[in-house]
């Protein structure tokens, strides 16, 4: 069962803090889902933590790769009750000064869509040490999933990956990236204004589309569409969805 830490010191107001006072924190990828896609590293730094902070994407599975570990739930969940960002960053700075070896523990890769700079800024206010260790990501994962590469020599040379989530203080407005293949993150949601706005730009209704919900879980569905299909939105879909569109995904068949 996930806890909270207990008694936890109140770090010193100092900008001076000296690192040595306290534990290191790191940011560890753990990948598209399945526990077994964790990297060496993160698996074996999870099993040395004394406490880890998780995602809400983070599976039992993957957590029972830590059983030593005080386990604290500090998911993020597009349109659901979630844990501020703030928070998030003084657990952090909380655990690293009672825990010797602190992990943020972060659905993909940490690098990217993982606010961790937002947390990095913050452990640099307080002089703690920490380390990234790379993860996953779901873009990889979900063409890997799909057997639909990326690219593809003469029709993709480039790829593109977006989300048009923001922070309530963000402007609204966006702006479609460029790129031969584009790969929207947390696209369920988004999906019928991603492909009216593909559309006004001159992509043909044909194009194709590859989504796929709960990458490399159980439960892991796989939907080939085209983007006409894709503008009537993706209510089938509750997990967790990736959306994959461009010429290099059309069906090899």
């Amino acid at each position: 069962m996930s806890s909270a830490p207990t008694n936890s010191p109140t770090p010193p107001d100092s900008d001076n803090a000296v690192a040595s006072t306290t534990g290191k924190v790191y940011l560890i990828g753990a990948g598209p889902g399945a526990a077994d896609l964790i990297t060496v590293r993160g698996a074996r730094l999870l099993a040395q933590a004394d406490v880890v902070l998780h995602d809400a994407l983070v599976t039992e599975e993957m957590l029972e790769l830590c059983p030593q570990a005080v386990k604290i739930s500090v998911g993020k969940r597009s349109g659901q009750r979630s844990t501020a960002q703030q928070v998030i960053n003084e657990r952090l700075i909380e655990c690293a000064y009672q825990y010797r070896l602190v992990v943020r523990l972060k659905g993909g890769d940490p690098m990217l869509f993982g606010r961790a700079d937002e947390e990095l800024r913050a452990l640099d206010s307080r002089n703690i040490s920490y380390e990234i260790v790379p993860g996953i990501t779901a873009a990889l994962a979900a063409a890997s999933s799909a057997q639909r590469p990326l690219t593809k020599r003469g029709i993709a040379r480039s790829v593109s990956l977006f989300t048009s989530s923001t922070a309530p203080d963000e402007p609204s407005e966006f702006i479609m990236p460029n790129g031969d293949t584009l790969v929207q993150y947390m696209g369920g949601r988004e999906a019928t204004a991603t492909a009216q706005r593909l559309l006004s730009l001159g992509y043909a209704r044909t194009t194709p589309v590859v989504v796929v919900e709960n990458c490399s879980r159980d439960n892991e569905r796989i939907l080939d569409l085209e983007l006409g299909t894709l503008e009537q939105g993706l209510t089938q879909c509750s997990g967790p969805v990736l959306v994959m569109i461009g010429e290099a995904l059309a069906n090899r068949n």
